[in-house]
């Protein structure tokens, strides 16, 4: 079994919506790259997530959300995401509107993540993206914690981010 053919099945799609994307984002002529938790596995041993977040360069939103929905995905705006789904999937993309990310897609690179080409966060833009989002204390705890054991998975990975966690998440660590 393939990396796409094992991603498919845990996400129950029917059709490849991760290659639609990709084409979509192509299309469109979007730069962009993966963050959250499938950007950790390009750098980490891999966990399963439903969850592909991204970051797609400010003046192709517009343009991705159009060619989505021609494409018949459902699109919903949130106030620091556009959200992509499809009916065939229970994969959920999060394109982040969070200006913050836009400076990731520039140092983003190539990797492998369950059997896709795609370009992704810096294994730094990665860490920091899951700092922002532990310390968002209007997250669920769930999530926080999943955003803890992603810190922790890619500091164990790279030991030599360690130095760039601040204090309170390293007295964390065991």
């Amino acid at each position: 079994m393939t990396g796409q053919e094992f991603f498919r099945g845990v996400t129950h799609s029917r059709d490849d919506i991760v290659q639609l994307l990709l084409s979509l984002l192509a299309e469109t002529q979007a730069a962009y790259c993966v963050i959250g938790g499938l950007a950790v596995n390009a750098y980490a041993e891999p966990v399963v997530s439903l969850d592909l977040d991204l970051v797609v360069v400010a003046d192709r939103i517009d343009a991705l959300r159009v060619a989505a929905l021609d494409k018949g995905l459902k699109v919903q705006q949130f106030e620091h995401s556009l959200n992509l789904s499809a009916a065939k999937s229970d994969l959920r993309i999060q394109l982040q509107t969070d200006p913050r990310y836009q400076e990731f897609v520039a140092r983003a690179e190539r990797r492998e993540v369950l059997g896709y080409s795609m370009m992704v966060a810096g294994v730094k833009d990665v860490l920091r993206g899951k700092l922002w989002a532990y310390a968002d204390a209007s997250r669920r705890a769930s999530k926080r914690q999943k955003d803890l054991a992603d810190i922790m998975r890619l500091v164990e990975a790279h030991p030599e981010l360690n130095h760039e966690l601040p204090p309170a998440i390293l007295e964390r660590f065991p």
